[in-house]
């Protein structure tokens, strides 16, 4: 796979990890655990990932903002990676078992662009719900 594509699905979890303003430590440390085990990133150079993430914030604080780099992002994505990239963004903001309105709009935003229906998309949140789910107190 490409650098392109590797890029591109970083930037789209930055963008649900910040999409609530702010990027938690434990959000940042699930993008690398995802970006080192993940089969979708073999072939990354994995010291590449702070600089692709401060270029992820670069174009956010762009001309064309969060807009612009998700129409990047989903341009530079083979077809068949689209649940792919929906199911990481979903990774990260399913961390924290609470999903802010910002959160779900950016869930959305993604969601809209995408070329999946809606049973994937619901599966996919159904399974992050889940991985994260932890025992009653």
């Amino acid at each position: 796979m490409s650098n392109q594509a590797h890029d591109a699905l970083i930037h789209l979890m930055i963008l649900a990890a910040s999409s609530d303003s702010e990027m938690t430590e434990r959000e940042l440390v699930r993008i690398q655990a995802l970006v080192g085990r993940l089969p979708v990133f073999d072939g990354f150079d994995k010291g590449r990932l702070m600089a692709v993430a401060n270029n992820c914030a670069d174009k956010l604080n762009g001309a064309g903002g969060l807009d612009q780099v998700i129409d990047d992002a989903l341009a530079a994505l083979p077809g068949k990676l689209q649940d792919t990239a929906y199911a990481l963004a979903v990774e990260i903001t399913s961390v924290d078992l609470h999903l802010e309105q910002e959160e779900l709009r950016y869930l959305e935003m993604l969601r809209d662009r995408l070329d999946l229906d809606r049973l994937t998309t619901a599966a996919i949140e159904v399974a992050a719900r889940a991985r994260h789910r932890r025992m009653p107190q």
